[in-house]
């Protein structure tokens, strides 16, 4: 079948017979013309005895679509995704989230399946507002969520709307004037120098490595187990180049970075002794110093540093653990130890390789060294030195 298409993507007219175009103004079959849609739909017509005619009906058509104000594309958006449910709303915004890594697609699942679906799964996307959102936010309260959940469960929430709202499904934001779940610093329980002395070495050697790496370097779990003699760069730097994905199981990139991609980090002299006495003992795999208890060749498995810790926690009593303290205390420590000491919170964030400053800000704003008064005493130290 032979097509002749019109200038400036006005479409085309064919004859869906076995004649060539030359032969058309003499051959006895209709005309038939394609066009696109305002919304880009392709449409088909036939019954066109001339040339002239489906040419004139392809040019209507053009003027037609340039005449339709340009928000009536809006208009069939909304009425499109206006109705549509949420459940199938996010299920298509997930599909689209191609640069996420396998643990962050299993964390996203998660949040979705336990928290979002089953409040919002089969509300009409062009019914949010504050109040749906808040409402929502509540529920969670009520069910006694987490509050680190919360944040992440509304975090997505925000992302699906935020989407929803550049197609021009709201005419106002739907989050405006809604309050987030607030991180509450008091959660984060953070051990006392005396406290870590005597809880890393609670456990065995990995227990001791793991601890030092997290409390010192302020590294997340799956980034200690990656731990490489290689990544010493200098005496007191450490580059975090991978993790072991609690997803696969295997190396993978770091979190929120692309493949390749690194943090420098301080590596304090504790923590490089550790590392060596460890390489010294328990030899290593291509500088890696962790690796499967069964097979050597794999990645150090997540389960096992938990098992530890529940045979450290059993010690309670002979060890000094404070109430509520997890894995995760070991990098707040880090956080803790840099910012009391005065280092700016820029450098913490990028050294814990949270995706924005606001993370850190929110999490440890509590343990900043400063206040008001003592912020006026030190300008007013300045200010005298002018005098």
């Amino acid at each position: 079948m032979v097509t002749k298409s019109l200038a400036h993507g006005m479409g085309t007219f064919f004859k869906d017979c076995v004649h060539t175009q030359s032969r058309w103004s003499k051959c006895p079959h209709l005309y038939k013309i394609r066009y696109r849609s305002a919304t880009g739909k392709q449409m088909e017509e036939s019954g066109f005895s001339t040339q002239d005619q489906a040419i004139r009906r392809l040019t209507d058509v053009y003027k037609a679509k340039k005449a339709v104000p340009r928000n009536q594309a809006k208009a069939e958006r909304v009425a499109k995704y206006g109705s549509m449910r949420f459940g199938e709303y996010a299920a298509e915004w997930r599909a689209g989230q191609r640069d996420l890594a396998p643990a962050s697609v299993r964390h996203l699942g998660s949040l979705l399946e336990h928290h979002l679906l089953p409040a919002l799964e089969s509300r009409q996307m062009s019914t949010f507002d504050h109040k749906v959102v808040d409402g929502f936010i509540r529920n969670m309260e009520r069910n006694g969520v987490g509050l680190a959940t919360q944040s992440n469960a509304f975090d997505k929430l925000k992302a699906i709307l935020l989407d929803a709202h550049r197609l021009g499904i709201f005419d106002e934001n739907p989050l405006e004037g809604v309050k987030p779940p607030q991180y509450d610093p008091e959660r984060a329980v953070i051990p006392s120098v005396s406290q870590l002395q005597e809880i890393r070495v609670a456990g065995d050697d990995t227990f001791l490595l793991f601890a030092d790496l997290m409390s010192g370097c302020g590294m997340r779990n799956g980034e200690a187990a990656a731990v490489n003699l290689n990544n010493i760069v200098a005496d007191d730097v450490y580059r975090i180049t991978e993790q072991v994905s609690q997803t696969t199981g295997e190396y993978g990139r770091l979190k929120h970075r692309k493949i390749g991609d690194y943090r420098d980090v301080p590596l304090p002299t504790r923590v490089k002794n550790t590392i060596e006495w460890y390489a010294d003992k328990h030899g290593n795999v291509d500088g890696y110093l962790l690796q499967h208890p069964r097979n050597p060749a794999r990645a150090f498995p997540y389960h096992y540093l938990g098992n530890q810790w529940q045979k450290v926690i059993k010690t309670a009593g002979k060890v000094d653990i404070p109430e509520g303290m997890v894995i995760y205390s070991f990098r707040h420590f880090f956080a803790s130890n840099c910012l009391t000491r005065g280092i700016p919170i820029t450098d913490v964030a990028e050294w814990m390789g949270h995706t924005s400053l606001d993370i850190t800000f929110k999490t440890y704003r509590h343990l900043m060294p400063g206040s008001i008064s003592k912020a006026a005493k030190i300008l007013d130290i300045g200010l005298a030195s002018q005098a």
